[in-house]
């Protein structure tokens, strides 16, 4: 397995420094959020190009390190439909230069439900699913026409965020140019995190072939029943399960650290993780 971490978690700041600072801790990739991790460029809507994209994936290239994906993490059911057609052009955009990024892949969520909620508060969750759905659906067209992949992650609180929902996804919206960025925390809650092996159990078995990154982060349950942050090893993750099904779905994907960590806690967390991998 290769490991890389979310770049932003590292510190926002010009593109050769935060390659330097990926280097120095040993990985080997960034999941790069263009406008959250880099200071010296202009990131909006209409401003990527292939020269920027080449500088980019240069800069990081010298220091041994691959943009493994580009992260655009977009509301795709943005109840605001002016703000919401921005963000899909915008993840379309990040499609068509992605290759000049050094990458072939684009990752997004599935669009906040209480976001949504806040202003149609009488919707259906079949009102939320048609807008998710359409919109991956033009994504991902945007995706074959570049012959590069449009990556979605399930997540709490959003539309998708089972199994089973990623699922339907990948039936409504069939293409080899559609990918899925495997997280377990992600489709566990503090309700349903006893069982955390028949759910990731159960997402390697419906999708486990169309996994193409994977994000890793450990979590604990406060008193109050809710699921925080924890350092690599000290949660409730059973990482020794999540990597060897991993192993087993998809040999040397690449895994990026994500959630909370801080750069201090990048060597041990790197370290815990290489025992099992």
């Amino acid at each position: 397995m290769r490991y890389g971490i979310l770049a932003h978690n590292l510190g926002k700041t010009d593109c050769k420094e935060l390659a330097r600072r990926v280097s120095a801790y040993g990985l080997e990739f960034v999941q790069l959020a263009l406008a959250k991790a880099l200071t010296d460029f202009d990131t909006s809507l209409g401003k990527l190009n292939p020269g920027m994209g080449h500088y980019v994936a240069d800069s990081f290239a010298r220091e041994g390190v691959r943009i493994g994906v580009l992260g655009c993490y977009i509301n795709p059911i943005d109840p605001n439909p002016e703000l919401r057609r921005q963000q899909i052009d915008r993840f379309k955009e990040h499609l068509r230069y992605a290759r000049d990024f050094g990458t072939t892949m684009v990752a997004t969520e599935t669009g906040s439900v209480k976001a949504f909620l806040d202003v149609y508060p009488d919707s259906t969750e079949e009102t939320r699913w048609n807008l998710l759905r359409s919109a991956v659906q033009e994504m991902v067209e945007e995706a074959e026409r570049w012959g590069v992949r449009a990556v979605i992650e399930a997540s709490q609180n959003e539309v998708v965020r089972t199994p089973e929902l990623m699922q339907r996804l990948l039936e409504e919206v069939p293409s080899e140019h559609f990918g899925v960025l495997m997280d377990p925390v992600n489709l566990l809650n503090a309700s349903n995190y006893d069982r955390q092996h028949e759910i990731v159990q159960r997402a390697f078995d419906l999708w486990g072939d169309k996994i193409v990154l994977a994000h890793i982060k450990d979590f604990d349950i406060t008193p109050e029943g809710r699921m925080v942050y924890a350092p690599m090893g000290t949660g409730k993750l059973d990482v020794p399960f999540f990597l060897n099904l991993l192993k087993q779905y998809k040999p040397y994907t690449n895994i990026s650290f994500e959630g909370g960590i801080k750069p201090e806690e990048v060597p041990a967390a790197l370290e815990y993780v290489k025992r099992f991998s």
